[in-house]
């Protein structure tokens, strides 16, 4: 691997973790992060093979990484629909590139990194399964929720309601 090689996947690199952290600078420290992974592990890359889909197998897990530490470290999990509110995008925002950002922070993460690799990175279902470890047929279904939720968060539409549960009486 050579230096010019993995200094022309900055830029992509960059604007994925960008998408995934919603913040500049935690971007600018996950993408230093993978290259400085990638150049101490740089004999684990097979020559000849996909440069691009190996960094952002990197940047995959050291985001999945830091994530479940910030959880551990805050001690719980954080439902969405708990902080949906402080989320929602403003019905009068005129600024359609921070409704899209906003929008697509509001997505489950397994489903923004798969709608972020194959929208934005141009990868194939196939390299995206390998990026994040999981089934062809799970990327797909990933995406088709993700556009799906995206689609009616862009139209403002309120999230699908979850079906009640009803505790259970017993007969007298």
């Amino acid at each position: 691997m050579q230096a010019g090689e993995l200094e022309a996947q900055i830029p992509q690199l960059r604007r994925y973790a960008r998408a995934l952290t919603g913040d500049a600078w935690a971007a600018d420290d996950l993408v230093q992060d993978t290259l400085e992974r990638a150049c101490d592990r740089w004999q684990l890359w097979k020559a000849g093979s996909d440069l691009r889909a190996w960094l952002f197998t990197l940047m995959h897990n050291l985001f999945i990484d830091g994530a479940r530490r910030a959880l551990r470290q805050a001690g719980q999990r954080v439902d969405i629909d708990d902080v949906a509110p402080e989320l929602a995008v403003p019905a009068a925002a005129t600024d359609q590139v921070l409704d899209l950002q906003r929008c697509l922070l509001r997505l489950p993460e397994e489903q923004r990194e798969v709608l972020l690799l194959v929208a934005l990175q141009d990868l194939s279902y196939e390299e995206v399964a390998r990026v994040t470890g999981t089934p062809i047929g799970t990327v797909m279904s990933r995406l088709s929720r993700a556009r799906s939720r995206l689609r009616e968060l862009m139209e403002g539409a309120a999230a699908p309601a979850s079906p009640a549960v009803l505790p259970f009486k017993r007969p007298k």
